[in-house]
C-alpha cells in the first residue's frame, strides 16, 4: 500500500504543537480508550480518516484540511501558512498571485 500525504501530515502538525496522539485524539471528539490507537492507524497510514474526522483533527491542529492531502512538501507549507492567515491576507495573495499571471 503506498503511503498518503496525510500519514506524514498529522504527525509533522502533531509534532509541531508537542501533542500525544492520546490528546489529539480526545481533543478531536475520539472515545479515549481508543484515541491513542487510531491516531497511531492514522500515522501509520493502516487506515485514513474520513472527512469529517479529518475537519476535527485539522481543527485541532490549526492546520487547513487540503494540508493534509498535499503531497508536495512546499504546498503543503504553503497551505500551513495561508491557513493561519486571516481573510484579509488570504485575499491579497490571491490578488498577488493574479497580478502575477498565476
Amino acid at each position: 500500500m503506498a503511503r498518503t500525504p496525510i500519514a506524514k501530515r498529522l504527525k509533522e502538525a502533531r509534532d509541531r504543537l508537542n501533542l500525544s496522539q492520546t490528546d489529539l485524539g480526545i481533543a478531536a471528539g475520539m472515545d479515549p480508550s481508543g484515541a491513542s490507537a487510531r491516531m497511531n492507524q492514522y500515522e501509520r497510514d493502516k487506515h485514513v480518516p474520513d472527512f469529517q474526522t479529518m475537519k476535527r483533527i485539522a481543527a485541532v491542529l490549526g492546520c487547513p484540511v487540503p494540508y493534509f492531502y498535499a503531497e508536495d512538501d512546499t504546498l503543503a507549507a504553503i497551505l500551513s501558512h495561508m491557513g493561519r492567515m486571516d481573510d484579509a491576507g488570504k485575499a491579497a495573495i490571491l490578488e498577488m498571485l493574479k497580478r502575477a499571471g498565476v
